[in-house]
């Protein structure tokens, strides 16, 4: 199975096209809220396993791939996902792939930052 891309481009321009001329302000303010609130998700994710909540693990991790799904941040949505499925068999495997989660995002803020630089 190939790698899933960083940003989709597709859900990019489709987010783009929500709001067409305004010069990737709605693109801006929608990756900004994503920017904010998956560590607060990925902390979530590092509270509820310190505390052996599997649920609050789980809906955080679902929380990730939906919101990564919504900006085209697609392999911190595949890495979520695997997560999501992987807590409800054994927290222990799905809590070492935190990591690799916040690899992936790092990836993404790189990718957006060359999409949308600073003005």
């Amino acid at each position: 199975m190939p790698e899933p891309l960083v940003i989709d481009p597709q859900t990019v321009e489709n987010l783009r096209q929500l709001n067409p001329g305004d010069h990737d302000e709605f693109l801006r303010e929608i990756v900004g809220i994503y920017f904010e609130d998956t560590p607060r998700r990925i902390a979530e994710l590092e509270e509820s396993l310190a505390a052996g909540d599997q649920a609050k693990f789980t809906r955080a991790a679902h929380s990730v791939k939906g919101s990564s799904a919504n900006v085209g941040a697609m392999a911190v949505r595949a890495v979520a996902e695997q997560i999501e499925h992987k807590s409800k068999q054994a927290l222990p495997e799905a809590a070492a792939m935190i990591p690799a989660l916040k690899a992936e995002f790092a990836r993404v803020q790189a990718e957006f930052a060359k999409l949308l630089p600073p003005r």
